[in-house]
């Protein structure tokens, strides 16, 4: 088929949405499908669209419904679009779901959060990662227990958490906390300087390209997710498929990846909590073996063939669903 992947991040973002969407052009590409990626929908023929975010890509999905009323329609829902714009800007948001031929959750528990009427159109599909080339734990430096933040400095991720939390720490720890990432906005790359310079545990490191990134995992021996808010962050397959032990918050979308019975959650915001889960980490060999082999058990439901067919069967469901109408 020809298919249109809407995506509200252009062409020069390292947004997870652009990066979703460039990965499903090679996966669907591989399956023998032709993508065409865009920022904004302008009637571009084709069989069928997927549009990244129910409310950043709402116009885009009226205008393609509006030029093609029998065409299938797949709509990825993100975290703000469940946890936020559902309930802030629900007009649009509920439209671009009523729309769709197919809604896709990025994580188990998505169909708990979303309106009933919804559900029956919704595929989950995992994310996937490649297994690091860079091998992990023989890099870590001694003398240090390096934890690393990953991901774009925003409210939703609540991304100082980590760094806070080694104000609790005691002064014996060796904890050391990197956190790299592009700052939303000149706010948050502020108050990552201003911690850096006043933290001597905290080192912010801004973006970063993909082999240090790899490298950054390979040294750490602990991940922290701190998010508020998830619709299933790609950096929990990354830490999945890298073997990295994760500490996360007590969301949905961290639960709906790790399961509900991981036993590394703290509460969002509790920078307390956190302290004392890394510290475990740091002090309890078996606490951190434990860690390590739940995720190294999920490593394999987030592999790129495990997500290609997932989106098989999404288009499937899509077309299919046309064919019956």
């Amino acid at each position: 088929m020809q298919i249109v992947v809407v995506t509200p991040a252009g062409p020069d973002s390292k947004a997870g949405n652009r990066a979703t969407a460039l990965r499903w052009k090679a996966l669907l590409e591989t399956a023998g499908h032709q993508v065409n990626v865009l920022t904004a929908y302008q009637g571009e023929t084709c069989d069928l669209m997927i549009a990244l975010h129910a409310w950043r890509s709402a116009e885009a999905v009226r205008q393609f419904r509006e030029d093609w009323p029998d065409k299938p329609l797949i709509v990825v829902l993100t975290g703000t679009d469940i946890y936020r714009f559902q309930y802030e800007c629900p007009e649009p948001t509920r439209a671009s779901m009523a729309a769709a031929d197919v809604l896709i959750g990025l994580h188990d528990q998505v169909a708990q959060d979303i309106p009933e009427a919804f559900r029956s159109k919704l595929i989950t599909l995992r994310q996937s990662a490649e297994k690091p080339t860079v091998a992990g734990s023989s890099k870590a430096e001694p003398g240090r227990f390096d934890v690393c933040v990953i991901g774009h400095l925003r409210e939703e991720k609540d991304s100082l958490r980590a760094a806070w939390a080694t104000h609790y720490l005691p002064e014996e720890s060796e904890i050391m906390v990197s956190c790299a990432g592009k700052a939303h906005n000149e706010a948050w790359h502020n108050k990552a300087l201003e911690e850096s310079r006043a933290n001597p545990r905290f080192h912010y490191l801004e973006q970063l390209d993909k082999p240090a990134l790899e490298h950054l995992m390979a040294v750490s021996r602990l991940m922290v997710i701190s998010s508020v808010m998830e619709g299933g962050a790609n950096v929990v397959s990354e830490a999945c498929r890298a073997g990295l032990p994760i500490l996360a918050s007590d969301i949905p979308g961290n639960r709906g990846l790790l399961g509900d019975d991981y036993p590394g959650y703290f509460p969002p915001k509790d920078e307390k909590a956190l302290a004392q889960l890394m510290r475990r980490a740091e002090t309890d060999p078996g606490f951190l073996a434990e860690l390590n082999e739940r995720v190294c058990r999920l490593a394999d439901t987030f592999t790129p063939e495990q997500e290609r067919q997932s989106l098989e069967q999404a288009l499937e469901k899509a077309v299919a669903g046309k064919m019956l109408v």
